[in-house]
C-alpha cells in the first residue's frame, strides 16, 4: 500500500480530530468520505475481516438506534455488513489504513502516536 487512507464522514467530530492530528504531524493521507465517495461490499468485507464486524458496527449512533428491534436482536456478520452498506453512517469512524496495510479504528491521540511513531 502506497499511502495512508482515512475513511469516514467529513462532518464527524472524531474525523475532524483525526484529520487535525494528521495535519499537525505532517502526515500525508487521503480522506475517503463514505457519503461522497461511497463504499463497496468488497472494501467493507475486507475491513470486517481485519477489525471484526462487531467493532466496525457503530451501535452508539442514531442510525443504528433507529433500526427495528427485531433486526438489532438478530444481527449476524452478514446482516451487519448489509446494513452498513445501506447506511454507511453505521460504520464506526475513523477507519485508518496505514502504509503497511494495517487497519486501525477510532481516534485517540496516543493510538495515532503509536501507529506513526510520534
Amino acid at each position: 500500500m502506497n499511502s495512508i487512507t482515512l475513511y469516514g464522514i467529513k462532518n464527524c467530530d472524531t474525523i475532524k480530530k483525526a484529520k487535525k492530528w494528521l495535519d499537525t504531524n505532517d502526515i500525508d493521507y487521503v480522506f475517503h468520505d463514505y457519503r461522497v465517495d461511497g463504499i463497496d461490499e468488497a472494501w467493507l468485507k475486507e475491513v470486517v475481516e481485519h477489525l471484526d464486524w462487531e467493532i466496525v458496527l457503530n451501535k452508539r449512533g442514531t442510525t443504528y438506534r433507529q433500526l427495528d428491534d427485531a433486526l438489532k436482536n438478530n444481527l449476524s456478520k452478514q446482516v451487519a455488513v448489509e446494513q452498513m452498506l445501506l447506511q454507511p453512517a453505521m460504520i464506526k469512524r475513523p477507519i485508518l489504513i496505514d502504509k503497511d496495510g494495517s487497519y486501525h479504528i477510532g481516534f485517540k491521540e496516543q493510538q495515532y502516536q503509536k501507529v506513526f511513531g510520534k
